[in-house]
């Protein structure tokens, strides 16, 4: 991708919060997007088509539903110009509703069809998404500037404590994302469950249990849109809250029947680990998928130790409890079994990676014995097999795959069920045909003034209404049009489609 010269800074007089907010205060694309509207059709790509269930044809949506997508993609950049330049959702609605300003139709159309209060509520609407979008993420000037953001990013998650179990899946589910927005080339990226679990080399149900009670909790991930079909759902990458180093502890720890620790024992008042972790989380994300890493191999506990020596190698026992923040118990406890394999080699009070440990080769201390080391690791393929944990990631992948294509079987048999649209093409537009509607009821359950009588009581119904077409129709107090509104708009529409016909 070449250099991006485009200037996210308005070059005219800058907007003061206690003036109104004009056009000549915005941008000049904001200024042309709301006086022409979508000239260039940036915001009509997708809007009147979309996949078909085997995601590879495209499939025409109806006008109404087209134009009404493309529509809200307008209202919406708007809304962000106005929520970037300090505006308000007053300075957004007189910008919306002026009847010259053609980038706000969809707006007018709404209060027109639907009533000025449920326009009102929609431009309410837009503009809470906006202002979230706006503060939630950064506007990347160029290249160079995106490289910026994600390794900044990856510096944060390095330095971000990630204690427990649920915190190591965290760390590994972050990186894979952290993979994807650098492979896209910024925060915002598409990915789904399962590549991101075969990417991260844990289990689809694990995952989720990391998004829901870690990752969206704390603000790592924002999910902008579920995927459907052969789409990945769309992800935002950004930093964590300002109370980063609180990761939720399970439920069942805040009920514990041990005692507090005890000040005249010398036991420790604070949690174990400290806030100054340092891990190295690039070998973290090219070993996690690998088998040697599952559930029952290595272990999350084994990727973050080895992360925090290949940052900083000769680390005692007490700084890789601060750098890896795992336990110290845990720490034992790995380190044990990475120098089983070689994997590890201690000289004197600290700890150092072997030459080749990286690539999952042991090696020999000078000083050890002969009978210490019973088998040096010979690749990661071999660790993973002395641990029984060989062919997990494939097999995941196999049932991902099946998964796969179930769902998109569930798909086409689902899309032979639905009608087809029919349409009709008149002066160079397409016109639907009506499908026949269930709701047209019997002439016994209409009174004479139109009112609907209730086939189980024999009394009116007061909320029901029949149209000039012999169709029913609910009035409640939230609708904006009369009844007789509603029989027009209807009558309208026939008319349309009995003369294109």
């Amino acid at each position: 991708m070449p250099h991006s010269t485009h200037q996210t800074a308005s070059p005219r007089r800058p907007f003061h919060p206690g003036e109104r907010l004009g056009l000549h205060h915005l941008p000049t694309a904001a200024a042309d997007l709301i006086l022409l509207g979508d000239l260039t059709g940036r915001y009509a790509a997708g809007s009147y088509s979309k996949l078909a269930s085997d995601g590879r044809t495209l499939v025409l949506r109806a006008d109404c539903q087209g134009a009404a997508e493309h529509g809200h993609r307008i209202t919406a950049a708007i809304a962000c110009h106005i929520a970037r330049a300090g505006g308000t959702v007053d300075e957004l609605t007189r910008l919306l509703l002026h009847p010259d300003h053609e980038g706000g139709r969809h707006t007018r159309n709404i209060a027109l069809r639907s009533g000025q209060s449920r326009a009102l509520a929609y431009i309410g609407r837009v503009w809470a998404s906006a202002s979230s979008a706006v503060s939630n993420t950064t506007t990347l000037e160029s290249r160079h500037h995106t490289y910026e953001v994600l390794a900044a990013l990856r510096d944060r998650i390095e330095t971000t404590p990630w204690r427990g179990e649920r915190g190591r899946t965290a760390l590994r589910v972050l990186r894979a994302h952290l993979n994807f927005a650098e492979t896209a080339g910024g925060p915002l990226h598409h990915a789904s469950e399962r590549q991101t679990a075969e990417e991260a080399g844990i289990s689809r149900t694990t995952l989720r249990v990391v998004y829901e009670t870690v990752l969206k909790p704390r603000g790592w991930l924002r999910r902008l849109r579920v995927g459907h079909g052969r789409e990945g759902s769309s992800w935002y990458l950004s930093e964590g809250s300002a109370d980063r180093h609180s990761i939720p502890a399970p439920q069942s720890r805040f009920r514990t029947t041990q005692y507090p620790p005890d000040p005249a024992l010398e036991e420790w008042p604070t949690p174990e680990t400290a806030v100054t972790a340092d891990i190295d989380s690039t070998v973290i994300g090219r070993l996690m998928g690998h088998d040697a890493f599952a559930h029952h191999g290595l272990g999350s506990a084994a990727l973050l130790i080895i992360g925090a020596l290949h940052a900083h190698a000769a680390q005692t026992v007490g700084e890789l409890v601060g750098s890896s923040s795992v336990s110290r118990a845990t720490v034992y406890r790995t380190l044990r079994r990475l120098a089983d394999h070689g994997l590890v080699l201690h000289s004197g009070e600290t700890w150092a990676l072997a030459p080749r440990a990286l690539e999952g080769f042991g090696d020999r201390p000078l000083w050890a014995a002969a009978e210490e080391l019973t088998q040096l690791a010979q690749g990661w393929d071999a660790v993973a097999k002395r641990h029984g944990t060989v062919g997990v990631a494939s097999r995941r992948k196999a049932v991902h795959a099946a998964e796969r294509a179930a769902y998109r079987e569930a798909l086409e048999r689902l899309s032979e069920h639905r009608s087809k649209a029919v349409v009709i093409v008149r002066d160079g537009r397409q016109v639907l045909v009506p499908a026949p509607r269930p709701d047209e009821i019997p002439a016994a359950w209409q009174a004479p003034d139109g009112c609907f009588i209730d086939p189980v009581t024999g009394r009116a119904a007061p909320d029901w209404r029949i149209a000039t077409d012999g169709r029913l129709i609910l009035i409640t107090p939230a609708d904006q049009r009369s009844y007789d509104e509603l029989a027009a708009a209807h009558a309208e529409a026939l008319s349309e489609w009995e003369s294109a016909a």
